[in-house]
């Protein structure tokens, strides 16, 4: 299905839309766009009105409006989304990026979300090391104008099982992706979400205010970024439910994704 568009703080949102009945919107990763959710929203959208919306820079949506200047606004655009379509009320799911402002959206907003599914995500400030690691590789990306090879080889296998070949199709395809990425897309999208993501606050003991009967934490048994012990301490200050994906990393979804569909049909309510 064709992407559609939205206007938020004047710059263009591209989302998918597919599906009828309860609302249920997907969160996709830093880095991808909409369609990294299609295997599951092949099959949701039978069920569910489903609703993908893409990050500014990513995809089809424009570059970030000039007030995005912290997660904050990120998740208040995605509020604004919300409204832009009347959806009073939802499921979310999101993934890495996108549990990060869906779960700040399900604290400010209880009545918005009905389930909140955070997958292989971190609430928790970027460890200092990994955060000065991830601001030198954009860097790098900044000044090369590009995804040279020599990078693409560093941050393509972040994203995957780190010793078994799982979905090699959905690998190259992404490595040529990034290759693909234009000098302004990255300069004026890419990059300052990137500082902005890895640069988020903490918010782990905000947690705790997330209802833990409508809370789940899914990650990838072999997920790097997001590794299962963070998953663990997300749970511990919801004290809600967390499962491993099996065989997977950072894109559980993608690598091991009819697991990840059957859970979400699952758990998540349909409110026939």
């Amino acid at each position: 299905m064709s992407k559609q568009f939205v206007t938020i703080d004047g710059s263009r949102m591209a989302y998918i839309e597919e599906g009828h009945g309860f609302p249920l919107v997907l969160g996709h990763s830093y880095l991808w766009d909409a369609e990294m959710w299609r295997p599951q929203i092949n099959q949701l959208s039978r069920h569910f009105r489903v609703l993908v919306p893409e990050l500014w820079g990513h995809g089809d949506s424009e570059a970030p409006p000039e007030r995005t200047c912290d997660l904050n606004r990120v998740t208040r655009q995605h509020l604004a989304f919300l409204d832009a379509l009347s959806v009073d009320r939802c499921h979310l799911v999101g993934l890495s990026v996108g549990g990060m402002w869906g779960a700040q959206l399900a604290i400010e907003n209880p009545e918005r979300i009905d389930r909140l599914v955070l997958m292989d995500t971190y609430l928790g400030a970027e460890p200092p090391d990994t955060r000065d690691y991830y601001f030198k590789l954009l860097d790098a990306v900044a000044e090369a104008g590009q995804f040279t090879e020599d990078l693409r080889n560093i941050i393509v296998p972040m994203f995957f099982h780190p010793t078994q070949p799982t979905v090699p199709e959905i690998r190259e395809q992404f490595h040529q992706a990034l290759s693909n990425m234009n000098c302004a897309t990255i300069r004026d999208s890419l990059l300052p979400l990137g500082k902005l993501i890895f640069g988020r606050p903490d918010l782990l003991e905000r947690l705790s205010q997330l209802p833990a009967d409508r809370t789940i934490i899914l990650v990838g048994d072999q997920d790097r970024p997001r590794p299962p012990a963070e998953a663990n301490e997300m749970a511990r200050w919801i004290n809600c439910l967390a499962a491993q994906i099996p065989v997977s990393g950072h894109i559980s979804n993608l690598e091991n994704p009819q697991v990840v569909t059957d859970l979400l049909l699952n758990w998540l309510p349909r409110h026939y």
